[in-house]
């Protein structure tokens, strides 16, 4: 398996990770905000994404989005294809966007939202925090990008306060240790776990 930085020459695999990402969303029920195969093109050319391959065939996939004047960097659109599930390679993919993202970006935060508690663990593993939706970049094509989510509406009814997703930010500046070796807290993870899980019931009532 080949996890490497994208470009041009994964054109051909832009529609399969759009579809990719379509799919889940609908299997997990929960949001994941749509991305047309022109929005993942844009990535692969200026060279803010990673893939993963194996030989010639998509595994997973996930980008760098830039805001605030390189302030700001969110990895988004972490995807594995559904062969390769449950095999520890989103943990690889993410820790090669981060990776990359403080290689392009030095001294900007790195940040995500999202409802998936594996994706969660990840972030604890990597060194980011859980934070308000107000310690996020504030621009507003950010939040844009999540007008193709189901639950869009309880972000804009809350005045982008909060929704189903979890901010987690890594801080460069205030975590000085290398993000690796970062081990999370098990019971703050298990009682965010909680809280996520009695919210995502409730929206299904």
């Amino acid at each position: 398996m080949d996890i490497v930085v994208a470009s041009e020459s994964h054109f051909k695999y832009a529609q399969i990770i759009s579809d990719t990402i379509t799919e889940s969303a609908k299997v997990r029920g929960t949001g994941i905000a749509k991305r047309t195969p022109e929005y993942i093109h844009k990535k692969l050319e200026n060279g803010n994404a990673v893939i993963a391959l194996d030989g010639n065939k998509f595994a997973g996939f996930c980008y760098i989005e830039v805001w605030g004047h390189e302030k700001y960097v969110a990895n988004s659109g972490l995807i594995v294809h559904p062969e390769y599930r449950n095999q520890g390679l989103a943990k690889k993919i993410k820790k090669e966007i981060f990776e990359l993202s403080a290689t392009k970006f030095p001294g900007a935060k790195i940040f995500g939202i999202t409802t998936g508690l594996a994706v969660m663990k990840i972030n604890y593993e990597l060194g980011y925090k859980p934070v308000t939706f107000s310690e996020l970049t504030d621009d507003p094509e950010f939040w844009k990008g999540c007008q193709t989510c189901k639950n869009f509406d309880v972000l804009t009814r809350t005045e982008r306060k909060m929704c189903l997703c979890t901010g987690m930010l890594y801080d460069s500046k205030v975590n000085a240790k290398t993000a690796t070796t970062k081990r999370p807290n098990s019971k703050t993870f298990q009682r965010l776990k909680s809280i996520k899980e009695s919210i995502f019931l409730k929206k299904r009532k």
